[in-house]
């Protein structure tokens, strides 16, 4: 079969590309997804990320390599292999970043990527309700609305972030992130809104548009530097599909360098080790590979004022016929109801670090499966602006097999002092008189744990991935100094009719959670495209 454009990876911002394609009758559109349609009903409830987070029929399931830096654990990598990607599986947690993040973007030769060349396509993607800020966009494909939060919790930390120099924000995703404010989620009528859900369920109805699920694609076809196709597998029928203007792979920060080295594209003497024909050297593929990492604190609390005590039994039946009938309560929600964008220090001109509060302790079950019986808040803190580096390889020309995965978390020394300073501000938190009424004890880190190297210690130990991997075919000039795969305009350096389109192509990554940007990202992509076609 032969289409103007096949689009391999029908995710968060695969789906988006595929729909507005697909909106020009004249193009033929192809998307091809690894896994499976977005059928499992834990996808739409939104607490359901405690049941996909680890279930391999709609995960990647990929792991980091051990590491000195992190204790030599492997740290699970969520990662969606499901229609909508990981915007079906993840926290559904609204961020946009800081303005700076982008305009750092076009400073380093990406004309078109700083902040104010992004916000129409920010506008254009979301339906915030309850937003008047002109900055905001009403009637896109992804609904966004805050937290409900918990009335008395929600007061008692707005209170101790005030006490500890924090003011209070009711936009974070303005221009001004600075502050704390409830999470704003992607939700509508209860139910999460993948960019399955907010794109391609509009879209499917459309003659052009040809989804195909449980499609591993092996490689992309190429005929010279020209690609023209790809290879792909549905059970154990190989197909190849011809695209006559473009292929676009958006598979993601792990799966697009993988499927570029394994189509001959990216480090040759790699390549070849692994028996691979080279069909172009790009030394980039595959390295700039970064994420955030969380740490994590947690406190007794002495009233009933949390989740816990309304996760079982009579009260969690309540809370079942409350989600039924608003869609609210603590099915309703996103695992994080308030956050904060603060500075680690005050010499840092711009926050570098997130902090995030749960109203739930799960001490004992790190999925969130179960919750503790007692009350209890669960907070997390993130360094936004990591320094470290690292990279993702394949390790055979099989497809099957999972990429070396080596974020190098916590390798730069400036990281280890921002996630230290985050757990200090979280025991400022809860230890401020705003809570003096309620608090109990400290469960993570345990309170012995008082000094720098304590604390760091504790940090690889037990420090988590937050699931924003990025950077892995890094844009910038294709001479800039530093390898990059894609030039500002996601066209893959030396190559013909390939282009990159997921959070692989950040040179750096935001300061926030990625989702939302990634779509942005998608929404001017498909803008770029059809400007090309009708050229």
């Amino acid at each position: 079969m032969a289409y103007t454009y096949i689009i391999v990876g029908g995710g968060s911002a695969g789906a988006v590309v595929a729909a507005r394609l697909s909106e020009n009758p004249a193009h033929s559109v192809m998307l091809l997804e690894a896994g499976p349609k977005d059928t499992n009903p834990w996808i739409h409830v939104p607490i359901g990320v405690a049941k996909t987070i680890r279930n391999p029929a709609v995960n990647w399931l990929y792991a980091t390599q051990p590491d000195g830096a992190t204790s030599n654990r492997p740290m699970a990598l969520p990662r969606g292999k499901v229609l909508g990607g990981s915007s079906s599986i993840n926290g559904h947690v609204v961020t946009r970043g800081q303005p700076e993040d982008y305009d750092a973007w076009a400073q380093l030769g990406n004309p078109g990527w700083d902040f104010d060349s992004l916000l129409p396509y920010f506008r254009k993607l979301e339906d915030a309700i309850g937003f008047d800020d002109p900055a905001r966009g009403h009637g896109g494909p992804m609904t966004v609305k805050r937290s409900q939060g918990l009335d008395e919790l929600t007061r008692l930390m707005i209170a101790a972030a005030g006490e500890c120099g924090i003011p209070y924000n009711a936009d974070p995703n303005s221009r001004n992130a600075d502050g704390i404010g409830l999470v704003q989620r992607a939700v509508r009528n209860g139910r999460r809104v993948s960019t399955a859900r907010g794109y391609l369920k509009p879209a499917r109805h459309r003659p052009n548009l040809t989804v195909v699920c449980n499609a591993q694609v092996s490689r992309i076809v190429f005929e010279g530097r020209r690609a023209t196709g790809v290879e792909y597998a549905v059970g154990n029928q190989l197909h190849q599909a011809a695209a006559s203007a473009e292929v676009i792979v958006s598979a993601g920060a792990i799966g697009t360098p993988q499927l570029l080295e394994l189509s001959g594209v990216g480090q040759g003497q790699r390549l070849r080790n692994l028996g691979i024909d080279v069909v172009h050297d790009l030394p980039g593929v595959g390295e700039n590979l970064h994420d955030h990492l969380l740490a994590r604190g947690a406190w007794e609390l002495t009233k009933p004022i949390s989740m816990n005590e309304r996760s079982s039994g009579w009260p969690l039946v309540g809370q079942a016929i409350k989600y039924g009938l608003t869609g609210e309560g603590l099915l309703g929600n996103a695992i994080a109801h308030m956050i904060i964008f603060t500075r680690s220090s005050p010499d840092v001109d711009r926050p570098d670090l997130e902090i995030t509060l749960s109203p739930f302790t799960a001490t004992k079950a790190i999925d969130f499966k179960k919750l503790d019986k007692t009350p209890g808040v669960f907070m997390s803190c993130v360094p936004l602006r990591p320094r470290s580096r690292g990279h993702v390889h394949i390790c055979s020309a099989d497809v099957r097999d999972h990429p070396a995965i080596a974020p190098n978390y916590l390798h730069d020394e400036a990281d280890q002092r921002v996630a230290i300073a985050g757990l200090k501000l979280i025991r400022r938190l809860l230890t401020s008189p705003a809570f003096d009424s309620c608090r109990g004890a400290e469960l993570w880190p345990a309170s012995n744990k008082q000094s720098d190297a304590d604390l760091l210690q504790y940090v690889r130990d037990t420090g988590l991935t937050i699931h924003h991997v990025v950077g892995s075919c890094r844009m910038g000039p294709a001479n800039g100094g530093v390898p990059a795969v894609v030039g500002p305009d996601l066209r893959v350096h030396g190559l013909q009719g390939l282009r990159v389109v997921d959070a692989s192509i950040m040179p750096s990554i935001i300061s926030g959670h990625t989702n939302f940007p990634t779509i942005a990202i998608a929404e001017k992509a498909a803008d770029m495209i059809k400007a090309d076609a009708a050229r």
